[in-house]
């Protein structure tokens, strides 16, 4: 059995070396969709930076999700609920991804998909992080759940918009 130990301060599922080696480049491949997710949202779309950036953030949320898998294989019963925010995560990049790899018209789908993916990446995160961080461990776990989703909506709403007003939809 796998038992929750802590590494650096923190507290970890396991301190199991496969599961640490896992948790390493699950944490690593974490932050780099969140730096390229970013990157790729706020560069010009269409630009070398924002395809650069975009495909980096496939690559990562793809690892992130492959790694989610085998922490949650080794812990099944406190993590599945992870592994389904990350296969949603994943498929939602997916589907952005096809999108544009396809030529399918407009960017809605490819906007979408890609900004779903991020919002439940982050989710993932909170839920999972949130009752250890500083100002969000005074929050309810709830918000854990639904606070990404309300912030990311009607930003995800509003880039949809301005694709379509530009014509591009």
């Amino acid at each position: 059995m796998i038992t929750a130990g802590r590494v650096l301060g923190d507290q970890v599922g396991s301190t199991a070396p496969a599961f640490l080696a896992i948790l390493a480049v699950h944490v690593l491949s974490g932050l780099t969709a969140v730096i390229s997710g970013a990157a790729a949202a706020l560069t010009r779309k269409g630009s070398p930076r924002h395809v650069r950036a975009g495909r980096w953030y496939y690559a990562a949320i793809t690892t992130v999700f492959a790694t989610a898998a085998g922490l949650a294989v080794m812990r099944w019963r406190q993590d599945y609920y992870l592994f389904i925010t990350g296969a949603v995560a994943f498929t939602a990049a997916t589907v952005g991804y096809l999108h544009r790899r396809l030529h399918r018209p407009g960017d809605a789908g490819h906007i979408a998909g890609m900004g779903i993916a991020y919002t439940a990446m982050l989710t993932a995160f909170y839920v999972d992080n949130g009752p250890h961080l500083p100002l969000w461990d005074r929050l309810p776990a709830l918000s854990f759940w639904f606070l990404p989703s309300a912030i990311a909506a009607p930003i995800i709403t509003r880039a949809i918009l301005r694709a379509r007003a530009r014509g591009v939809e």
